[in-house]
């Protein structure tokens, strides 16, 4: 009895493995790809995180749009939190929106993020990453996009933190683009 019970438990663990790597081979192979150069931005509307209602991004056309993804435990996020806190100061006058999606994020583990990097720009919160995964097929954090007035995409994701030379290059290049699009 003892050698059938072990090769029962051994088939139920060869059949864990294989069901865990049918999801793995399937999560990579239907993977959402990326919003297109030119397309319209996957549209959404998320809750604030201040509680306050929620944003949706069709709300934000006729404005250029900043679309910043990024989570509380995100080193990189870290970095570029003052470049896009930044951008906001200097540009929300002029028709330009910084907008964070928090993703897959406690609350109060974002608030803290906000908080410590005195982000006054809006926040919303994704806390599923249904957005960010299914919407705009996100590889990692944190990753921005470039929407302009027509609420298009422009110039494609930037995967890394804008405020890193080669990042940043690509960044100004889209932003400044947007800008010209009105």
């Amino acid at each position: 009895m003892p050698a059938q019970l072990k090769l029962g438990a051994q088939a139920l663990a060869l059949a864990g493995v294989a069901a865990l790597l049918t999801i793995l081979v399937w999560r990579l192979t239907h993977r959402t790809p990326p919003p297109k150069v030119g397309a319209a931005a996957p549209g959404f509307s998320l809750h604030r995180l201040d509680g306050d209602g929620s944003i949706s991004l069709a709300s934000l056309r006729g404005k250029t749009v900043v679309l910043n993804f990024w989570a509380s435990w995100c080193g990189p996020c870290k970095r570029e939190a003052p470049a896009l806190e930044q951008l906001w100061r200097d540009y929300r006058g002029k028709g330009v929106v910084v907008l964070g999606v928090d993703s897959g994020d406690a609350a109060s583990d974002a608030r803290r993020f906000l908080s410590a990097h005195e982000i006054t720009y809006p926040i919303v919160t994704d806390p599923n990453e249904l957005v960010a995964a299914n919407s705009y097929g996100l590889p990692g954090f944190p990753v921005t996009y470039v929407i302009d007035r027509r609420g298009r995409i422009v110039g494609g994701g930037v995967l890394g933190p804008i405020s890193d030379k080669g990042y940043s290059d690509t960044f100004h290049r889209n932003f400044q683009a947007a800008l010209g699009t009105s």
